[in-house]
């Protein structure tokens, strides 16, 4: 049986869709709490009742956030893969970054689009030069911000996808698959995501999270990651009275960062090149400056030279300020999900061929990012990323295409079946 979207399902899943991104989810890197704010709550509990009505009685949300919930195997008596095959988990993260207001979206929907600029409001322009996606996308339903917040695809067109994914199978008893665990998690955005994640817990032997962007994309690499924070303590005086006394800690700061190879930042790299990116200035003053980098690269010998330039800028520019003190702390963030998962490929080779099966060109590529996958499968869960369709990510112009979603429904559901047929 194919996996073939009604046109009711399609409109289930844009009005699923446009419901989730008006829930303010926002997550908080400044916050110590888990979940680090309380209202991506709000979602979670939505989400754990609607699974519930979907069938997924066994459906709950945690103290985390985190909502689990099963669809069970329908493979009958005497079926060839009866208990032989592997449960496979469906993830997708319920927070929207930080950066970037996540209140009151107002999505917009484009029917029948026709190829031509977007004018999202009075002064921004989704140009079709600079977003050339939108020229595959004639034709399609739309999906866009009004230009004041994120819309949320990322990720709430995953979370979109998968419950109609669970809607379809429900309807659709004849199409046969194995067991499969449901996961939405919170935190994602600021790296937290797994922070309370129970591996074990969760059950599931195999997963994937449809966390993407472009139509066929299958992750199975991330970026290794580390956060580098840089602490620079100084002196402060009386500046009438400061010479050869004050050592300004914000002018430390400042050259540190201004030195940092201009050719190794996110804004002129792309592909398989690492970068060194000064994201985060805390509050500073002249005694004290602090901010954070993120170090990215996608082998860990990479990863080791961005964080040896890191540490040649900070000696050089603490040589012309000998009375500062400055300190740099590592924290690991992530690992390139790529050592593990080429130790068992079934889990990448499965999702190629079920994309396939679903008339989509797979697209295998590396992740200049990371996501829940990345430490999942190094918890044991090997976990790659399917495409949920989202562009412009973090952005007041994120956009995202319906036909896009519905593919990525359909070739999840074609990667089911494929574990039902290799097991």
């Amino acid at each position: 049986m194919s996996a073939t979207l009604t046109s009711d399902h399609r409109n289930n899943l844009l009005e699923r869709f446009q419901r989730y991104v008006k829930i303010d989810t926002r997550s908080d890197e400044a916050s110590d709490s888990s979940p680090s704010t309380e209202k991506q709550k709000d979602l979670s509990r939505l989400l754990a009742d609607e699974l519930k009505k979907l069938g997924c009685n066994d459906a709950s949300m945690d103290e985390w956030g985190y909502v689990f919930g099963t669809v069970p195997s329908n493979l009958p008596d005497g079926h060839p893969s009866q208990g032989k095959v592997p449960t496979i988990g469906l993830l997708a993260h319920v927070d929207t970054y930080f950066g970037t207001s996540g209140k009151d979206v107002k999505p917009q929907i484009i029917e029948n689009y026709d190829g031509s600029d977007i004018h999202i409001s009075a002064d921004q322009v989704l140009e079709v030069s600079a977003n050339p996606n939108l020229s595959l996308c004639k034709g399609h339903t739309l999906i866009h911000t009004d230009g004041t917040t994120l819309l949320g695809a990322d990720d709430k067109a995953g979370i979109a996808e998968i419950m109609t994914l669970i809607a379809w199978l429900r309807d659709n008893p004849d199409f046969l698959h194995g067991p499969i665990r449901i996961g939405f998690t919170t935190d994602e955005e600021i790296g937290h995501g797994t922070k309370n994640f129970d591996v074990k817990a969760f059950g599931a032997d195999y997963a994937y999270t449809l966390d993407g962007s472009d139509l066929g994309e299958i992750e199975d690499e991330t970026f290794c990651a580390d956060t580098a924070t840089v602490t620079i303590t100084g002196h402060d005086v009386h500046p009438g009275y400061a010479k050869d006394k004050m050592v300004n800690a914000v002018r430390v700061a400042a050259a540190i960062i201004d030195s940092i190879d201009e050719d190794r930042l996110p804004e002129t790299t792309e592909g398989r090149e690492p970068y060194l990116h000064p994201y985060l200035v805390s509050s500073s003053n002249v005694s004290k400056a602090e901010f954070k980098v993120l170090v990215r690269a996608f082998t860990e010998e990479e990863l080791k030279k961005r964080e040896d330039h890191l540490d040649d800028v900070v000696g050089q520019v603490g040589d012309c300020f000998p009375n500062a003190k400055i300190e740099v702390k590592l924290e690991e963030s992530y690992r390139n999900m790529g050592y593990k998962i080429k130790d068992d490929p079934k889990v990448l080779d499965y999702a190629i061929e079920g994309i396939k099966r679903a008339g989509v060109e797979p697209k295998r590529q590396a992740i200049r990012g990371g996501t829940d996958g990345a430490r999942l499968s190094f918890m044991g869960l090997l976990t790659p990323n399917i495409w949920a369709g989202g562009q412009n990510f973090h952005s007041v112009n994120e956009w995202v295409s319906l036909e896009w979603m519905v593919q990525a429904v359909e070739a999840t559901l074609e990667i089911l079946g494929v574990w039902v047929e290799k097991s």
